[in-house]
């Protein structure tokens, strides 16, 4: 990777003898490595087993994790924030665990829809929750640097699996849920 990246700043035209540049191609691919570091990563791996029995079948909402991931078209970041819920049946999954699943398919080359419908099917599955919803809000480097240029553009996406989306009262009790900090 560090051979390409040499070439990549070359074809720009810059000088890698440059003292500014001399390590770049060696930091860009490290870098590059760790922003894609969810291909290293299985969710079996990142769960753990860490699913504890329990009573609960109340809502479970995790708001505000941070997410970092790069757009798979022009590889410029996307950064937001995901909200996940779900309604456990028997047991719960560790908290940190959702944060983490969140991270395994983020650090991947991504399309924003396509990473909350991951997030909202792995979630369903690890958990065999009666429902899942996933929503991510997160700002586009491509359209903001680029392109367009629209610096307060903010892209939404849902996901909403078995009763939050057969049951309109579940998905309202999400939503709800969301706006009580905001």
């Amino acid at each position: 990777m560090r051979d390409h990246w040499a070439s990549i700043i070359e074809a720009i035209g810059e000088d890698l003898t440059r003292p500014g540049l001399q390590d770049t191609p060696d930091r860009a691919a490290k870098a590059f490595e760790f922003l894609t570091h969810g291909y290293q990563q299985s969710v079996s791996e990142v769960v753990n087993n860490a699913l504890f029995p329990s009573e609960s079948s109340e809502m479970v909402l995790v708001q505000d994790i941070e997410l970092y991931s790069l757009c798979e078209h022009h590889l410029l970041p996307f950064i937001g924030k995901c909200h996940v819920a779900y309604i456990p049946t028997g047991q719960v999954l560790g908290l940190s665990k959702i944060a983490r699943i969140v991270d395994v398919f983020a650090r991947r080359l991504q399309i924003q829809e396509s990473l909350t419908t991951q997030i909202a099917e792995t979630i369903m599955e690890v958990t065999q929750a009666d429902g899942v919803g996933v929503i991510i809000e997160a700002q586009h480097m491509c359209m903001m640097m680029r392109g367009v240029e629209k610096q307060n553009s903010l892209m939404k996406t849902s996901a909403m699996l078995g009763s939050f989306r057969a049951e309109r009262a579940t998905r309202d009790e999400f939503l709800s849920l969301m706006q009580l900090r905001r």
